[in-house]
């Protein structure tokens, strides 16, 4: 059964042009990271030194608006990065970017060589289907802190995605919660790509198509299907 996303009232009216793309996809093969998923976020590193030519990553249009979303919902940029811009800095810095899994690899090269924010979710560990609100403060993210899991409430008025049981990503894109993440366990995701104006929607859906190869690629035999791009007007 395909995932529902839904966009609220709330999100649209915080940013207007809000464009989000999924790809989703059943029978995958995960497991650790491999010299090809390695050798593919080395690549990204070097298309995405080509694309900034000398800018810092929020210096780029598409990192500039998503920063401005960030503050107008009450968020730091500077201090809770949306994912895309977090990995462009880890990519251009000496340690490079980490090998997590192969599935995470995949989806991380492809941000990290259109900068644009990715993410990866376990759809047989998502309840229900998934929105994009403004949080009330009550939702229950479930982390891992020292080890130890423990429980984080949103700010009133953050933006995060959630499901039936609580939220699944805080601060839109900043930070994932362990529940639902892609693990070597994982045979069904969903990859969601988000973006802001001025990247053009071809953008977003040339990005999406390269990842869907991707995971066809690696994981052969995989049904992979790329929805066609919601806008918020």
């Amino acid at each position: 059964m395909t995932l529902t996303l839904t966009v609220s009232d709330e999100v649209r009216a915080l940013a207007p042009g809000f464009t989000h793309l999924a790809v989703e996809a059943h029978g995958l093969v995960n497991g650790p990271s491999t010299e090809a998923s390695a050798a593919l976020l080395d690549d990204a590193a070097r298309r995405l030194a080509a694309r900034l030519d000398g800018r810092a990553p929020h210096e780029d249009p598409h990192m500039a608006a998503w920063r401005a979303v960030y503050t107008a919902f009450g968020s730091k940029p500077s201090r809770t990065r949306n994912s895309a811009e977090a990995l462009a800095r880890r990519a251009l810095a000496d340690g490079g970017l980490p090998r997590i899994n192969l599935l995470v690899d995949l989806y991380n090269a492809v941000s990290v060589a259109h900068l644009i924010p990715v993410g990866g979710e376990d759809l047989d560990l998502v309840r229900g289907g998934m929105r994009l609100v403004r949080a009330t403060g009550e939702e229950e993210f479930v982390t891992v802190a020292g080890g130890e899991e423990s429980v984080e409430h949103p700010d009133a008025g953050e933006v995060v995605w959630c499901d039936a049981t609580g939220v699944t990503c805080r601060r839109w894109n900043w930070r994932q919660g362990p529940r639902t993440r892609l693990t070597e366990r994982t045979v069904s995701g969903v990859f969601l790509l988000e973006s802001l104006a001025p990247l053009p929607v071809a953008e977003l859906v040339a990005a999406g198509t390269e990842l869907a190869e991707l995971l066809q690629k690696f994981s052969p035999g995989a049904e992979v299907t790329v929805r066609a791009p919601e806008s918020v007007a």
